[in-house]
Protein backbone atom coordinates (compact mmCIF):
# COMPACT_ATOMS: atom_id res chain seq x y z
CA UNK A 1 0.00 0.00 0.00
CA UNK A 2 1.31 3.67 -0.60
CA UNK A 3 2.30 6.12 1.91
CA UNK A 4 -1.58 7.99 1.29
CA UNK A 5 -4.26 8.64 3.69
CA UNK A 6 -5.78 5.85 4.80
CA UNK A 7 -9.05 4.53 6.66
CA UNK A 8 -9.84 0.78 8.23
CA UNK A 9 -11.65 1.44 10.55
CA UNK A 10 -12.22 -2.69 10.84
CA UNK A 11 -8.63 -3.22 11.71
CA UNK A 12 -7.45 -2.99 15.53
CA UNK A 13 -4.38 -0.97 15.62
CA UNK A 14 -3.96 -0.64 19.34
CA UNK A 15 -0.98 -2.55 18.86
CA UNK A 16 0.78 0.36 16.99
CA UNK A 17 -0.37 2.59 19.65
CA UNK A 18 1.25 0.56 22.36
CA UNK A 19 4.47 0.32 20.39
CA UNK A 20 4.48 4.02 19.76
CA UNK A 21 3.33 4.57 23.55
CA UNK A 22 0.67 7.01 21.90
CA UNK A 23 -2.35 7.82 24.51
CA UNK A 24 -5.16 9.99 24.67
CA UNK A 25 -5.27 10.13 27.99
CA UNK A 26 -3.97 13.46 29.51
CA UNK A 27 -3.35 14.08 33.33
CA UNK A 28 -5.74 15.53 35.76
CA UNK A 29 -4.26 18.95 35.55
CA UNK A 30 -3.57 19.22 31.63
CA UNK A 31 -7.42 18.30 31.64
CA UNK A 32 -8.79 20.72 33.90
CA UNK A 33 -6.87 23.60 31.93
CA UNK A 34 -8.51 22.29 28.77
CA UNK A 35 -12.02 22.18 30.19
CA UNK A 36 -12.22 25.53 31.64
CA UNK A 37 -9.87 27.28 28.67
CA UNK A 38 -10.88 31.10 28.50
CA UNK A 39 -10.05 33.68 25.98
CA UNK A 40 -6.88 35.26 27.26
CA UNK A 41 -7.56 38.07 24.75
CA UNK A 42 -10.89 38.49 25.36
CA UNK A 43 -10.80 42.31 25.56
CA UNK A 44 -8.61 43.14 22.93
CA UNK A 45 -10.62 41.25 19.81
CA UNK A 46 -12.17 42.52 17.19
CA UNK A 47 -15.65 41.27 16.02
CA UNK A 48 -15.27 39.77 12.49
CA UNK A 49 -18.81 37.71 12.89
CA UNK A 50 -20.02 39.66 10.03
CA UNK A 51 -17.65 37.70 7.75
CA UNK A 52 -19.94 34.47 6.45
CA UNK A 53 -17.12 31.96 6.83
CA UNK A 54 -17.51 28.27 5.97
CA UNK A 55 -15.11 24.93 7.41
CA UNK A 56 -14.23 22.32 4.67
CA UNK A 57 -12.85 19.14 6.19
CA UNK A 58 -13.29 15.16 5.71
CA UNK A 59 -16.96 14.20 6.87
CA UNK A 60 -16.35 13.60 10.49
CA UNK A 61 -13.80 16.51 11.77
CA UNK A 62 -13.87 18.06 14.51
CA UNK A 63 -10.58 19.37 15.37
CA UNK A 64 -11.84 22.48 13.03
CA UNK A 65 -8.63 24.66 12.62
CA UNK A 66 -9.38 26.69 9.48
CA UNK A 67 -12.13 28.46 8.21
CA UNK A 68 -12.41 30.19 5.16
CA UNK A 69 -14.03 32.99 2.81
CA UNK A 70 -12.98 34.68 -0.43
CA UNK A 71 -14.96 37.89 -1.89
CA UNK A 72 -13.77 39.41 -5.34
CA UNK A 73 -12.72 42.73 -6.26
CA UNK A 74 -12.50 45.08 -8.76
CA UNK A 75 -8.44 44.99 -7.98
CA UNK A 76 -8.35 40.39 -7.81
CA UNK A 77 -9.61 38.29 -4.82
CA UNK A 78 -9.16 38.61 -0.76
CA UNK A 79 -8.91 35.83 1.07
CA UNK A 80 -10.06 36.01 4.57
CA UNK A 81 -8.66 33.20 6.72
CA UNK A 82 -9.89 32.56 10.68
CA UNK A 83 -7.84 30.45 12.36
CA UNK A 84 -8.21 28.45 15.67
CA UNK A 85 -6.45 31.09 18.18
CA UNK A 86 -4.80 28.10 20.20
CA UNK A 87 -2.22 30.78 21.93
CA UNK A 88 -5.08 32.00 23.77
CA UNK A 89 -6.36 29.11 25.42
CA UNK A 90 -2.99 27.16 26.80
CA UNK A 91 -1.48 28.91 29.65
CA UNK A 92 2.02 29.68 28.45
CA UNK A 93 4.25 27.29 30.88
CA UNK A 94 1.23 24.81 32.21
CA UNK A 95 0.01 21.26 32.41
CA UNK A 96 -1.37 21.86 28.59
CA UNK A 97 1.68 23.50 27.57
CA UNK A 98 3.99 20.75 28.96
CA UNK A 99 1.99 17.97 27.59
CA UNK A 100 1.41 19.46 24.15
CA UNK A 101 4.99 20.16 23.77
CA UNK A 102 6.06 16.75 25.02
CA UNK A 103 3.35 15.57 21.96
CA UNK A 104 3.89 17.38 19.08
CA UNK A 105 0.94 16.94 16.83
CA UNK A 106 -2.16 14.88 16.65
CA UNK A 107 -1.13 11.24 15.47
CA UNK A 108 -3.58 10.27 12.76
CA UNK A 109 -4.21 6.14 12.56
CA UNK A 110 -6.30 4.41 9.89
CA UNK A 111 -8.88 4.04 12.72
CA UNK A 112 -9.04 7.43 14.35
CA UNK A 113 -6.45 9.58 16.42
CA UNK A 114 -4.72 10.82 19.12
CA UNK A 115 -4.88 14.28 19.39
CA UNK A 116 -2.46 17.02 20.76
CA UNK A 117 -4.92 18.86 23.05
CA UNK A 118 -7.84 17.35 24.63
CA UNK A 119 -10.82 16.66 22.38
CA UNK A 120 -12.98 19.22 24.93
CA UNK A 121 -10.65 21.68 23.45
CA UNK A 122 -9.96 20.62 20.20
CA UNK A 123 -12.79 19.44 19.18
CA UNK A 124 -14.97 22.19 21.55
CA UNK A 125 -13.85 25.28 22.64
CA UNK A 126 -11.13 25.48 20.11
CA UNK A 127 -12.56 24.44 17.33
CA UNK A 128 -14.44 26.28 14.31
CA UNK A 129 -17.29 24.43 14.60
CA UNK A 130 -20.68 25.56 13.05
CA UNK A 131 -22.72 28.69 14.57
CA UNK A 132 -20.20 28.74 17.26
CA UNK A 133 -18.46 32.38 18.02
CA UNK A 134 -14.75 31.66 17.99
CA UNK A 135 -11.69 33.23 18.77
CA UNK A 136 -9.17 32.94 15.92
CA UNK A 137 -6.19 34.50 14.46
CA UNK A 138 -7.41 36.40 11.58
CA UNK A 139 -5.55 36.55 7.84
CA UNK A 140 -6.67 38.93 5.27
CA UNK A 141 -4.40 38.30 2.07
CA UNK A 142 -5.05 40.61 -1.03
CA UNK A 143 -4.00 39.16 -4.57
CA UNK A 144 -3.53 40.97 -7.55
CA UNK A 145 -5.07 39.95 -10.62
CA UNK A 146 -2.76 36.93 -11.35
CA UNK A 147 -3.23 35.37 -7.86
CA UNK A 148 -0.19 37.02 -6.48
CA UNK A 149 -0.04 37.83 -2.64
CA UNK A 150 -0.32 42.15 -3.02
CA UNK A 151 -0.96 42.81 0.69
CA UNK A 152 -1.85 40.69 4.17
CA UNK A 153 -2.36 41.15 7.87
CA UNK A 154 -3.44 39.12 10.77
CA UNK A 155 -4.91 40.12 14.08
CA UNK A 156 -7.37 38.94 17.22
CA UNK A 157 -10.93 38.25 16.09
CA UNK A 158 -13.95 36.53 16.78
CA UNK A 159 -15.30 34.54 14.32
CA UNK A 160 -18.42 32.32 13.31
CA UNK A 161 -18.20 29.78 10.55
CA UNK A 162 -22.08 29.76 9.09
CA UNK A 163 -21.70 25.81 7.49
CA UNK A 164 -19.45 22.88 7.83
CA UNK A 165 -18.31 21.25 4.23
CA UNK A 166 -16.85 18.48 2.86
CA UNK A 167 -14.45 18.32 -0.02
CA UNK A 168 -17.09 15.89 -1.72
CA UNK A 169 -20.36 17.90 -1.10
CA UNK A 170 -18.15 20.96 -2.28
CA UNK A 171 -16.91 19.47 -5.19
CA UNK A 172 -20.54 18.42 -6.36
CA UNK A 173 -22.11 22.27 -5.77
CA UNK A 174 -19.00 23.56 -8.11
CA UNK A 175 -19.67 20.50 -10.85
CA UNK A 176 -23.15 21.44 -10.44
CA UNK A 177 -22.41 25.89 -10.95
CA UNK A 178 -23.64 26.10 -7.45
CA UNK A 179 -21.12 26.68 -4.83
CA UNK A 180 -21.63 28.19 -1.52
CA UNK A 181 -21.63 32.17 -1.76
CA UNK A 182 -18.73 32.12 0.60
CA UNK A 183 -16.14 30.13 -1.50
CA UNK A 184 -17.99 31.34 -5.21
CA UNK A 185 -14.67 32.41 -6.27
CA UNK A 186 -12.47 29.13 -4.85
CA UNK A 187 -12.11 27.71 -8.47
CA UNK A 188 -10.27 30.92 -9.66
CA UNK A 189 -8.54 31.21 -6.50
CA UNK A 190 -7.29 27.73 -6.93
CA UNK A 191 -6.72 28.27 -10.67
CA UNK A 192 -4.41 31.27 -10.06
CA UNK A 193 -2.01 29.45 -7.14
CA UNK A 194 -1.81 26.89 -8.88
CA UNK A 195 -0.50 28.51 -11.96
CA UNK A 196 2.06 30.57 -9.27
CA UNK A 197 3.14 27.39 -7.68
CA UNK A 198 4.24 26.25 -11.63
CA UNK A 199 5.92 29.62 -11.99
CA UNK A 200 7.90 28.90 -8.72
CA UNK A 201 8.61 25.56 -9.44
CA UNK A 202 6.44 23.89 -6.50
CA UNK A 203 6.25 20.14 -6.76
CA UNK A 204 2.47 19.19 -5.11
CA UNK A 205 2.74 15.47 -4.48
CA UNK A 206 -1.03 14.84 -4.61
CA UNK A 207 -2.49 11.47 -3.00
CA UNK A 208 -5.53 9.89 -2.66
CA UNK A 209 -7.32 8.44 0.22
CA UNK A 210 -7.64 4.62 0.32
CA UNK A 211 -10.47 2.86 2.78
CA UNK A 212 -10.04 -0.67 3.31
CA UNK A 213 -13.92 -2.73 3.49
CA UNK A 214 -14.65 -5.93 3.35
CA UNK A 215 -14.89 -8.33 0.39
CA UNK A 216 -16.07 -11.93 -0.32
CA UNK A 217 -12.71 -13.36 0.58
CA UNK A 218 -11.52 -10.74 3.24
CA UNK A 219 -10.46 -7.00 2.56
CA UNK A 220 -9.89 -5.08 -0.30
CA UNK A 221 -8.71 -1.32 -0.99
CA UNK A 222 -11.14 1.00 -2.51
CA UNK A 223 -9.46 4.94 -3.92
CA UNK A 224 -10.81 7.89 -3.40
CA UNK A 225 -8.93 10.36 -5.73
CA UNK A 226 -8.30 13.89 -4.06
CA UNK A 227 -10.67 16.25 -5.44
CA UNK A 228 -9.70 19.54 -6.96
CA UNK A 229 -11.47 21.50 -4.06
CA UNK A 230 -8.59 19.51 -2.24
CA UNK A 231 -6.52 21.23 -4.04
CA UNK A 232 -7.45 24.41 -3.94
CA UNK A 233 -8.29 24.66 -0.43
CA UNK A 234 -4.36 23.05 0.43
CA UNK A 235 -3.34 26.75 -1.42
CA UNK A 236 -5.34 28.59 1.06
CA UNK A 237 -3.42 27.21 3.95
CA UNK A 238 0.36 27.60 1.85
CA UNK A 239 -0.08 31.21 0.97
CA UNK A 240 -1.10 31.89 4.21
CA UNK A 241 2.00 30.05 5.43
CA UNK A 242 3.89 31.94 3.17
CA UNK A 243 2.79 35.21 3.81
CA UNK A 244 3.28 34.69 8.00
CA UNK A 245 7.42 33.22 6.89
CA UNK A 246 7.73 36.99 5.15
CA UNK A 247 6.32 38.36 8.29
CA UNK A 248 9.20 36.60 10.59
CA UNK A 249 11.78 36.56 8.33
CA UNK A 250 11.43 40.66 8.01
CA UNK A 251 10.88 40.82 11.47
CA UNK A 252 14.28 38.32 12.04
CA UNK A 253 12.18 36.35 14.49
CA UNK A 254 10.31 33.16 14.12
CA UNK A 255 10.35 29.45 12.97
CA UNK A 256 9.79 28.20 9.31
CA UNK A 257 9.75 25.02 7.47
CA UNK A 258 12.90 24.23 4.94
CA UNK A 259 13.26 21.96 2.18
CA UNK A 260 16.28 21.70 0.37
CA UNK A 261 16.34 21.54 -3.71
CA UNK A 262 16.08 17.72 -4.68
CA UNK A 263 18.94 15.97 -5.34
CA UNK A 264 20.10 14.97 -8.89
CA UNK A 265 20.00 11.12 -8.00
CA UNK A 266 16.05 11.69 -6.61
CA UNK A 267 15.43 13.08 -9.81
CA UNK A 268 16.77 10.66 -12.13
CA UNK A 269 15.06 7.77 -9.58
CA UNK A 270 11.60 9.72 -10.60
CA UNK A 271 12.45 9.84 -13.92
CA UNK A 272 13.54 6.04 -14.39
CA UNK A 273 10.20 4.95 -12.49
CA UNK A 274 8.14 7.44 -15.22
CA UNK A 275 10.27 5.22 -17.87
CA UNK A 276 9.46 2.35 -16.34
CA UNK A 277 5.54 2.83 -16.33
CA UNK A 278 5.27 4.41 -19.77
CA UNK A 279 5.06 7.80 -18.69
CA UNK A 280 6.08 10.51 -20.56
CA UNK A 281 8.76 13.00 -19.59
CA UNK A 282 9.61 15.58 -21.59
CA UNK A 283 12.76 17.39 -22.12
CA UNK A 284 13.41 20.28 -20.01
CA UNK A 285 9.99 19.80 -17.97
CA UNK A 286 10.24 19.67 -14.37
CA UNK A 287 9.65 17.26 -11.98
CA UNK A 288 6.35 19.62 -10.46
CA UNK A 289 5.12 19.91 -13.99
CA UNK A 290 5.19 16.61 -14.72
CA UNK A 291 3.48 15.65 -11.69
CA UNK A 292 0.59 17.62 -12.39
CA UNK A 293 -0.11 16.90 -15.53
CA UNK A 294 -0.95 13.03 -14.06
CA UNK A 295 -4.05 11.68 -14.24
CA UNK A 296 -5.17 11.50 -10.42
CA UNK A 297 -7.16 7.60 -10.53
CA UNK A 298 -4.05 5.37 -12.16
CA UNK A 299 -2.04 3.39 -9.99
CA UNK A 300 1.03 4.45 -12.02
CA UNK A 301 0.26 7.69 -11.20
CA UNK A 302 0.21 6.59 -7.30
CA UNK A 303 3.38 5.51 -7.52
CA UNK A 304 4.77 8.18 -9.16
CA UNK A 305 3.46 10.37 -6.19
CA UNK A 306 5.45 7.72 -4.03
CA UNK A 307 8.23 8.26 -5.42
CA UNK A 308 8.15 11.34 -6.00
CA UNK A 309 8.21 11.77 -1.63
CA UNK A 310 12.47 11.29 -2.65
CA UNK A 311 12.37 14.84 -3.94
CA UNK A 312 11.16 16.26 -0.63
CA UNK A 313 13.88 14.62 1.52
CA UNK A 314 15.49 17.19 3.85
CA UNK A 315 11.93 18.61 5.29
CA UNK A 316 13.39 20.78 8.85
CA UNK A 317 12.19 23.66 11.06
CA UNK A 318 14.67 26.70 11.26
CA UNK A 319 14.17 28.73 14.68
CA UNK A 320 15.81 32.08 14.70
CA UNK A 321 15.88 35.31 16.28
CA UNK A 322 17.32 38.72 15.45
CA UNK A 323 20.91 37.83 16.55
CA UNK A 324 20.78 35.16 14.11
CA UNK A 325 18.44 36.71 11.39
CA UNK A 326 18.65 34.53 7.97
CA UNK A 327 18.93 36.97 5.02
CA UNK A 328 16.55 37.79 2.03
CA UNK A 329 17.46 34.78 -0.42
CA UNK A 330 19.41 32.52 1.82
CA UNK A 331 18.53 29.12 0.54
CA UNK A 332 18.65 28.25 4.18
CA UNK A 333 15.17 29.36 4.61
CA UNK A 334 13.66 28.04 1.48
CA UNK A 335 11.17 25.46 1.22
CA UNK A 336 12.04 23.52 -2.02
CA UNK A 337 8.64 21.56 -2.46
CA UNK A 338 6.60 25.50 -2.22
CA UNK A 339 9.56 27.09 -4.01
CA UNK A 340 9.46 30.03 -1.25
CA UNK A 341 9.42 30.78 2.22
CA UNK A 342 6.94 28.75 4.18
CA UNK A 343 5.98 28.76 7.95
CA UNK A 344 3.33 25.84 9.83
CA UNK A 345 0.62 28.53 11.32
CA UNK A 346 -2.78 27.15 10.01
CA UNK A 347 -3.33 23.67 12.45
CA UNK A 348 -2.41 25.05 15.95
CA UNK A 349 -5.57 22.30 17.39
CA UNK A 350 -2.99 19.29 15.53
CA UNK A 351 0.28 20.75 15.76
CA UNK A 352 2.48 22.42 18.03
CA UNK A 353 4.53 24.70 16.30
CA UNK A 354 1.69 26.54 14.64
CA UNK A 355 0.85 28.32 17.95
CA UNK A 356 3.99 30.10 18.55
CA UNK A 357 5.05 30.87 14.88
CA UNK A 358 1.01 32.36 14.60
CA UNK A 359 1.98 34.32 18.00
CA UNK A 360 5.20 36.14 16.93
CA UNK A 361 2.69 36.97 13.38
CA UNK A 362 0.51 38.28 15.48
CA UNK A 363 3.24 40.36 17.69
CA UNK A 364 5.20 41.56 14.66
CA UNK A 365 1.95 42.90 12.53
CA UNK A 366 0.88 44.73 15.70
CA UNK A 367 3.96 46.31 16.31
CA UNK A 368 3.85 44.79 19.63
CA UNK A 369 7.36 42.62 21.33
CA UNK A 370 6.51 38.75 20.56
CA UNK A 371 5.66 37.16 24.37
CA UNK A 372 8.41 35.75 26.15
CA UNK A 373 7.18 32.45 26.24
CA UNK A 374 6.60 32.53 22.52
CA UNK A 375 10.31 33.63 21.72
CA UNK A 376 11.76 31.42 24.48
CA UNK A 377 10.15 28.34 23.27
CA UNK A 378 11.64 29.13 19.69
CA UNK A 379 14.68 27.75 20.02
CA UNK A 380 13.31 24.13 21.15
CA UNK A 381 10.69 23.79 18.76
CA UNK A 382 13.06 22.56 15.61
CA UNK A 383 14.09 19.27 17.83
CA UNK A 384 10.45 18.87 19.05
CA UNK A 385 8.89 18.91 15.90
CA UNK A 386 11.89 16.91 13.94
CA UNK A 387 11.22 14.23 16.78
CA UNK A 388 7.59 14.20 16.50
CA UNK A 389 7.69 14.21 12.63
CA UNK A 390 9.49 10.76 13.23
CA UNK A 391 7.49 9.21 15.06
CA UNK A 392 4.23 9.89 12.41
CA UNK A 393 6.26 9.03 9.71
CA UNK A 394 7.05 5.87 11.70
CA UNK A 395 3.43 5.30 13.13
CA UNK A 396 2.01 5.48 9.24
CA UNK A 397 4.68 3.22 7.66
CA UNK A 398 3.65 0.79 10.55
CA UNK A 399 0.05 1.23 9.71
CA UNK A 400 0.29 0.86 5.98
CA UNK A 401 2.28 -2.45 6.69
CA UNK A 402 -0.51 -3.91 9.21
CA UNK A 403 -2.68 -3.10 7.02
CA UNK A 404 -1.42 -4.90 3.55
CA UNK A 405 -0.18 -8.10 5.78
CA UNK A 406 -4.51 -8.05 6.87
CA UNK A 407 -5.86 -7.55 3.48
CA UNK A 408 -3.39 -10.17 1.75
CA UNK A 409 -2.95 -12.63 4.65
CA UNK A 410 -5.79 -14.95 2.95
CA UNK A 411 -4.03 -14.61 -0.70
CA UNK A 412 -0.78 -16.06 -0.32
CA UNK A 413 0.59 -18.24 -2.71
CA UNK A 414 -1.82 -16.10 -5.66
CA UNK A 415 -0.34 -14.43 -8.40
CA UNK A 416 -1.02 -10.68 -9.55
CA UNK A 417 0.13 -8.29 -12.16
CA UNK A 418 2.70 -5.96 -11.06
CA UNK A 419 5.01 -3.76 -13.15
CA UNK A 420 8.75 -3.93 -11.77
CA UNK A 421 9.73 -0.39 -10.94
CA UNK A 422 13.36 -1.33 -10.03
CA UNK A 423 15.58 -4.39 -10.68
CA UNK A 424 17.38 -6.16 -8.53
CA UNK A 425 20.33 -4.59 -7.51
CA UNK A 426 23.30 -6.72 -5.31
CA UNK A 427 21.84 -7.16 -2.12
CA UNK A 428 18.52 -5.23 -2.75
CA UNK A 429 15.44 -6.74 -3.76
CA UNK A 430 13.24 -5.65 -6.63
CA UNK A 431 10.38 -3.44 -6.30
CA UNK A 432 7.27 -3.71 -8.00
CA UNK A 433 3.92 -2.28 -8.29
CA UNK A 434 1.10 -4.69 -7.64
CA UNK A 435 -2.28 -3.04 -8.87
CA UNK A 436 -4.92 -4.64 -7.51
CA UNK A 437 -4.79 -4.23 -4.41
CA UNK A 438 -2.60 -1.43 -4.86
CA UNK A 439 1.27 -1.85 -2.79
CA UNK A 440 4.48 -1.32 -3.55
CA UNK A 441 6.39 -3.97 -2.22
CA UNK A 442 9.99 -6.14 -2.19
CA UNK A 443 10.24 -9.07 -4.96
CA UNK A 444 12.55 -11.83 -4.91
CA UNK A 445 14.20 -12.62 -8.16
CA UNK A 446 15.23 -10.66 -10.89
CA UNK A 447 11.69 -9.12 -12.50
CA UNK A 448 13.30 -7.06 -15.37
CA UNK A 449 12.89 -3.23 -14.20
CA UNK A 450 9.70 -1.70 -16.43
CA UNK A 451 8.41 -4.83 -17.58
CA UNK A 452 4.81 -5.87 -16.59
CA UNK A 453 4.88 -8.91 -15.11
CA UNK A 454 3.34 -11.76 -13.31
CA UNK A 455 4.50 -12.16 -9.20
CA UNK A 456 3.29 -14.28 -6.48
CA UNK A 457 2.55 -13.53 -3.04
CA UNK A 458 5.26 -15.51 -0.72
CA UNK A 459 4.51 -13.84 2.30
CA UNK A 460 1.62 -12.06 4.33
CA UNK A 461 2.37 -11.94 7.84
CA UNK A 462 0.42 -9.37 10.52
CA UNK A 463 2.91 -10.54 13.28
CA UNK A 464 5.69 -8.91 11.81
CA UNK A 465 3.86 -6.72 9.25
CA UNK A 466 5.43 -7.63 6.47
CA UNK A 467 4.82 -8.72 2.91
CA UNK A 468 7.01 -10.20 0.03
CA UNK A 469 6.67 -11.14 -3.67
CA UNK A 470 8.16 -13.91 -5.65
CA UNK A 471 8.68 -13.22 -9.14
CA UNK A 472 7.43 -15.96 -11.47
CA UNK A 473 9.31 -15.80 -15.09
CA UNK A 474 6.99 -16.77 -17.85
CA UNK A 475 7.55 -20.26 -19.13
CA UNK A 476 7.97 -21.52 -22.99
Amino acid sequence: MLLTRLRAPGFDFEAIRSEFALTEAFDADAMREAVDARDLHADSRIDRTDIPFVTIDPPGSKDLDQAVHIEKTSNGLVVHYAIADVGALVTPGGALDTETRRRGQTFYLPDGSVPLHPRELSEGSGSLLEGRTRCAALWTIELDDVGEAAAWTVTRALVRSTARLDYAAVQADVDAGAPHPSIAALAEFGAQRAAAARRRGAVDITLPEQEVVPDGRGWRTVLQPRTAVDGWNAEVSLLTGMCAARIMLDAGIGIVRTLPPASSESVDALKNTAEALGIDWPAGASAGAVLAGLPTDEPSTLAMMTRATGLLRGADYLAFDRTTDPVDGDASVEHAGIGAPYAHVTAPLRRLSDRFATEVCLAVVAGASVPDWAAQALPELPTIMRGSDSAASKVDRACIDLTEAHVLKNRVGDNFSAVVLRGAEGKRDAEVLVSEPIVLGKCDGEPPAGESVTVRLARADTDSRTVAFDYVPVTA
